[in-house]
């Protein structure tokens, strides 16, 4: 998979998981996220998908998650949580990651090729 950040384009490998499988058969997408907390960027999917929640004490750069069943999450930062998630997928080479992302807004543009 591909994500795309203005000129940026970063691969990603998706998770062995329902949703993100799921998610796969929605691409391409092209997302307006929200920055929350200076270390991710949030949007709500048009539709839920199959959640299979881990907590994974800590989240890394790169990490693409499903927060609930239809929340997509791009972090940005690593550090340590106690919340749940679903995988969906991790950005491979992730440390330009934040600043082609910045701390506001971003377009992340997901696709297959």
């Amino acid at each position: 998979m591909w994500i795309t950040i203005g000129e940026r384009r970063f691969s990603a490998t998706l998770a062995a998981t329902a949703a993100a499988e799921e998610f796969a058969s929605m691409l391409p997408l092209t997302l307006n996220m929200e920055d929350l907390n200076r270390n991710e960027k949030h949007t709500d999917l048009p539709k839920n998908l199959p959640i299979h929640k881990y907590q994974p004490k800590t989240i890394e750069n790169g990490d693409i998650v499903l927060w609930g069943s239809r929340t997509l999450v791009v972090f940005y930062k690593t550090f340590n949580t106690s919340y749940s998630y679903t995988r969906i997928g991790r950005i491979e080479n992730a440390t330009d990651l934040p600043r082609a992302l910045g701390h506001g807004n971003a377009v992340i543009t997901f696709s297959k090729d």
